[in-house]
């Protein structure tokens, strides 16, 4: 490979799920392409880059308007239509859009932004544990906090893990884990609609 397709490969099988075979397809094919859609994807990148924020409340990136009534929040957060008495705690943002997908569900949401690795116990420093715990105690109209991980072994431990720390700190709502439905070491962006609708209304 040339140093400039060895580095593109490099930098594509950071990607996840990306391996490096298909990274270089991914090279091979840009390669193909005129110049104007190479210009339209790297002006699509730097757009993302500009343009989308990271919401204050729950983490979930969103297209940035200094206009909106709340510009550091995501429409969701925003959205006075919103139950504030609920707080899904999920994995990542396709976790969170799979959820919305089903319009069963009306309340906030908080995104960990990954899971605890089963052997790794310095992977709970990546996540968002100290964020979620402040976020709790500061919103006192929370009833109940639904803790909606993956059923993998990842998120299990991270279930886990978040129970036990929302109940070190001195706050009184109830914590609930989603039912039925789900399969064991399934993930949530890739269940249907009616699955997930069920183990919303079987969470215990």
């Amino acid at each position: 490979m040339t140093d400039s397709i060895k580095k593109l490969t490099e930098l594509f099988s950071k990607f996840p799920t990306i391996g490096p075979r298909t990274a270089q397809r991914f090279c091979y094919y840009l390669l193909k392409q005129p110049k104007e859609k190479i210009e339209e994807l790297t002006s699509a990148i730097q757009e993302l880059k500009d343009n989308i924020r990271f919401c204050a409340f729950c983490f979930n990136p969103f297209e940035f308007r200094a206009d909106a009534t709340f510009p550091e929040l995501c429409p969701i957060c925003s959205d006075p239509r919103r139950d504030k008495n609920l707080l899904c705690i999920v994995e990542k943002e396709t976790d969170l859009k799979a959820i919305e997908d089903t319009k069963k569900y009306n309340g906030l949401y908080f995104i960990l932004g990954g899971t605890v690795g089963t052997m790794k116990k310095s992977d709970t420093e990546n996540l968002r544990i100290e964020k979620m715990i402040t976020r709790a105690k500061e919103d006192n109209k929370l009833t109940e906090i639904i803790i909606a991980i993956n059923p993998t072994p990842e998120g299990k431990a991270t279930s886990i893990l978040v129970e036990r720390s929302l109940k070190q700190s001195p706050i009184t709502f109830k914590i609930t884990h989603l039912a039925q439905g789900l399969p064991v070491g399934g993930e949530l962006e890739y269940a249907d609609e009616e699955t997930l609708e069920s183990a919303f209304k079987g969470r215990n």
